[in-house]
């Protein structure tokens, strides 16, 4: 919630939209009111102005009642809004500095009720909040949250159009071996390939009388190759540290051709290299830090939207570790960190691994990890949601809560990195430091303005961070 008595100290954002409103209802405020409702949720005031240097002032609305009646004639009218998310608590009359203006608070969209758009077309009337604009969503995106709709989980589905040749039958021998270690004597234990497979729900039964293999078994069994069919942007990548400067960076990819390329054999590749590259006590497998390693890993795989571009990508320094997929929360980032609420957008994978005694099933992940983090006394965990396109990133840093400028410090210079780790760098630093300048920046990730410039202008347009319009001497933060 914003303070109304200081709304000079705000400046519209991914959150928080004004209109003036002095000459009726805007109609750009159900592009807004869209905008919000598929994204975070947000804030209209109606009555406030924003000025040259972005500040923003009260007008006094006329006529206030009127307006928020028609608001309701239409918001409620399946023409104008495709659902109605508002109470009426959620709008209100406010008198400021002697102003009357009314706010709208806009709630984020349940997945089951998205896309909300407007003016009785999806396709041309669905819209994303991203920085302080609001932008057409595109087909992509339109399907993404089709399919976050569902309410099945996207991996459910039979893939009638192929056949279990996709699977890697070594795969699913040591798949085996590990359920038997973690659930000895089960009863699925004698079964055969097939029946083993269809009762864990990476096989199905398709209209054709056949076995066919589950989105979710192609994820976690099949051959590279054959996912990229399913999934054409289906990428998974691993980063790790050098180990002195005669050697390259350690490099993990799904498409390398000389193993799998599938789920399965990328988690236990990359969780035994998260855990030996650590430089803390953390090494074993039996220790909170390490299990809260390989629950985030988990996580990643399991809500990814395989659809997505850009793929999974997992980037180990000496003092940090991120973890980003493609893909939106399916429940509010504040759910999220709060837990009790488990949404996976691949239940079935969720269930594989489960079966081998890894991952969570109550939406206890996020608060875990930060509860350990916490107990160790290093910098809380960063998790963000970055829009067009979608992605979800956890920042694990494994340096003491009051300097976390080492994971910048500490890196290895000589090892050119990523530009998004280097994103994922500056929101580390914002987060402690809360502002920063372009030379502040340019000192801590050894780079020169220009460069640092163009980072920051992609992080303002993914809507991560914020700075006035002007001269280079440009103050940045993390947006509201």
């Amino acid at each position: 919630m914003i303070d109304l008595n200081h709304l000079e100290k705000y400046t519209e954002n991914n959150r928080i939209e004004a209109k003036k409103a002095l000459g009726g209802l805007p109609h750009s405020i159900w592009e807004t009111y869209s905008a919000f409702a598929n994204a975070l949720g947000g804030i209209i005031l109606l009555g406030v102005e924003e000025y040259k240097d972005k500040t923003l002032h009260t007008v006094d609305l006329p006529d206030p009642d009127s307006l928020v009646r028609e608001f309701w004639d239409k918001v409620n009218d399946p023409n104008k809004a495709s659902v109605n998310l508002l109470t009426k608590r959620h709008i209100r009359i406010e008198k400021v500095n002697g102003d009357r203006i009314i706010v709208i608070e806009v709630p984020r969209a349940p997945r089951y009720q998205k896309p909300v758009y407007i003016d009785g077309n999806a396709a041309s009337g669905t819209y994303f909040r991203c920085g302080e604009g609001d932008h057409h969503c595109t087909a992509e995106e339109l399907q993404a949250m089709y399919r976050d709709a569902d309410i099945r989980t996207q991996d459910m589905r039979v893939l009638e159009h192929t056949d279990c040749e996709v699977f890697c039958t070594e795969s699913i021998r040591s798949y085996r071996e590990r359920m038997k270690l973690s659930r000895p004597a089960h009863v699925w234990e004698k079964l055969d390939d097939s029946e083993f497979l269809l009762k864990l729900g990476a096989a199905g039964t398709g209209t054709d009388g056949s076995l066919h293999p589950t989105a979710a078994g192609l994820l976690m069994f099949g051959h590279e190759r054959k996912i990229l069919r399913e999934y054409p942007d289906y990428r998974l990548e691993y980063c790790g540290p050098c180990g002195d400067a005669q050697h390259e960076p350690e490099h993990f990819v799904s498409s390398a051709g000389d193993w799998s390329g599938n789920v399965f054999d990328f988690y236990f590749h990359v969780s035994g290299r998260l855990l030996a590259n650590l430089n803390t006590a953390a090494e074993t497998d039996d220790t909170p830090v390490s299990k809260a390693i390989r629950e985030a890993l988990a996580n990643c795989l399991v809500n990814a939207d395989y659809y997505g571009s850009s793929g999974i990508v997992i980037v180990q320094k000496p003092d940090l570790i991120t973890m980003s997929n493609p893909g939106a929360f399916r429940v509010g980032l504040d759910e999220a960190r709060a837990g009790g609420t488990s949404d996976p957008r691949n239940g079935i994978l969720m269930k594989m691994f489960h079966m081998l005694d890894i991952g969570e099933r109550a939406g206890s992940g996020i608060p875990s990890i930060l509860y350990i983090w916490k107990q160790q006394g290093w910098s809380e965990p960063a998790v963000s949601q970055s829009f067009a396109p979608n992605r979800i990133m956890l920042s694990l840093p494994f340096v003491k809560a009051d300097c976390k400028t080492a994971l910048i410090r500490n890196a290895d210079k000589k090892v050119p990195l990523k530009t998004e780790t280097r994103k994922e760098l500056v929101i580390a630093y914002l987060t402690e430091h809360v502002t920063a300048t372009c030379a502040e920046l340019c000192e801590l990730l050894d780079l020169k303005p220009p460069r640092v410039r163009e980072i920051m202008r992609e992080l303002t347009e993914e809507g991560i961070v914020t700075a006035p319009a002007g001269n280079r001497n440009r103050i940045y933060k993390l947006k509201a």
